[in-house]
């Protein structure tokens, strides 16, 4: 396609240095320009034009002092993407790996999968290059402070609310909470993944997880299958895998291993409920490495190595982005995979996903298979609201619906005689709202 191939040209050279957001930007791209040529109302108010253009970037300093008494300074960025179907909502991220493009990337990947959910929420991402690891309760709450004394001139309950993501959890959240409140003096729902003692949602810390096996249960049903008696593979053992575990177990299935960034371990008899909670513990609590969980389950571990060669009927992949490449793609279909469902953002490469596509895999983008976490950062919106607190059962309820509804935009724009690409269903599907509500604001 000519037009996608000049198009992606303007971009790089507009946007140099960003690969992370090339990478998103091409992917949708290839999906949606030949529905765009069949719509050419789209093309004529160059709306992707518009939607790959941030409405607003804030980057600012964040200086803070550590236990030392030392004065730290790091970089702080908030991505206001899109907020033609409400207030911008994403999570923010606290890693050294943080910077300009991985934002926009991450920003623009929500503006879909926000679309996707069904709900009024605009899409943004933000965060800073600071680490929380290995470091003290009182330098992570003075660091959280120093960020919410800029942000929150930027962020409110009807303009933009934040969330968490990698390296912002509890403790994160209620640190910029408080700062948010002594600023503004007002206790709303501009965070989301709040305490549930002080205005967060049941099923929040679980949602991303859960909505992530809901969705590739739906995946499964096309072709007569389920979970029960499955091998699931899944990288990452932070909040994003644990609950897809736990939700796996659940539902009969059968999960083999957990990775973090130094490697992974592997149990060939089965990760069970108990041995799970020692990891929610090590990695919540005790803020340990994942190859501690080798000696408890007497099972393999492997140093800097990820999940992917080992036999599995389903990959989650719940880590990072790019972390299934080619190699890995082909490991997997050799090894018998089935199906990807994504956790994490675009953790796969364009050559690992056209290596699923073509052997045929039930293959889950993240836009899709990981709505559930912002799905229910917009029933926790709702809640707040309303100054409501619904049960543990409603909220499931709801995630498992918006799921379902998810994938149902996903086979409605995917669908092409017998195979479901769901890569194009999830951008088609996302882009037609979004782009249609811009439609009707005119030049903004």
């Amino acid at each position: 396609m000519a037009s996608a191939k000049k198009f992606m040209e303007r971009i790089i050279a507009k946007n140099p240095g960003e690969p992370e957001f090339h990478q998103a930007v091409k992917e949708v791209i290839t999906s949606i320009m030949p529905f765009i040529e069949k719509n050419p109302k789209y093309e004529k108010a160059k709306i992707i034009e518009r939607m790959t253009e941030p409405e607003r970037v804030i980057m600012f300093r964040v200086p803070w002092l550590d236990d030392k008494g030392e004065v730290r300074v790091n970089r702080g960025f908030r991505i206001e993407m899109n907020s033609a179907l409400g207030p911008y909502k994403g999570g923010l991220r606290f890693h050294p790996t943080v910077n300009l493009g991985i934002l926009k990337f991450l920003a623009f990947e929500q503006v879909f999968k926000n679309s996707l959910t069904t709900l009024p929420m605009g899409g943004g991402k933000g965060g800073s290059d600071f680490d929380p690891k290995g470091k003290s309760d009182n330098e992570v709450m003075r660091f959280c402070q120093s960020f919410m004394s800029e942000l929150f001139r930027h962020i409110g309950p009807d303009t933009d609310i934040p969330a968490g993501d990698i390296g912002v959890g509890d403790r994160e959240i209620g640190f910029l909470f408080g700062q948010y409140k002594r600023l503004r003096n007002e206790f709303t729902g501009v965070l989301t993944g709040k305490g549930l003692n002080w205005g967060g949602s049941l099923i929040r810390p679980e949602a991303t997880g859960y909505g992530c096996v809901y969705f590739m249960q739906e995946m499964l049903k096309t072709r007569g299958e389920s979970l029960k008696g499955r091998v699931c593979a899944i990288s990452g053992s932070g909040n994003v895998a644990q609950y897809t575990a736990e939700k796996v177990i659940q539902q009969g299935g059968k999960v083999v291993t957990f990775s973090d960034s130094n490697g992974f371990i592997y149990d060939e008899d089965g990760i069970d409920g108990k041995e799970l909670a020692c990891v929610l513990e090590l990695k919540n609590v005790k803020r340990g490495r994942i190859k501690e969980c080798a000696k408890m389950f007497d099972c393999k571990y492997y140093e800097n190595k990820r999940p992917w060669n080992v036999k599995c009927d389903i990959a989650f992949p719940g880590a990072t982005q790019n972390e299934i490449t080619e190699d890995d793609a082909k490991a997997l279909v050799k090894n018998g995979c089935i199906a990807v469902g994504e956790g994490a953002n675009i953790p796969t490469t364009p050559e690992g996903i056209k290596v699923s596509q073509d052997a045929n895999i039930l293959y889950g983008p993240g836009k899709a298979a990981n709505a559930g976490g912002v799905a229910t950062s917009g029933l926790e919106m709702s809640q707040n609201s309303l100054r409501l607190s619904w049960s543990r059962e409603e909220v499931d309820k709801k995630l498992r619906d918006i799921m379902i509804a998810i994938h149902e935009q996903c086979v409605k724009y995917g669908k092409k005689g017998n195979y479901i690409n769901y890569v194009n269903g999830a951008n088609i599907g996302g882009f037609v709202k979004v782009a249609d509500a811009m439609l009707d604001q005119g030049l903004v």
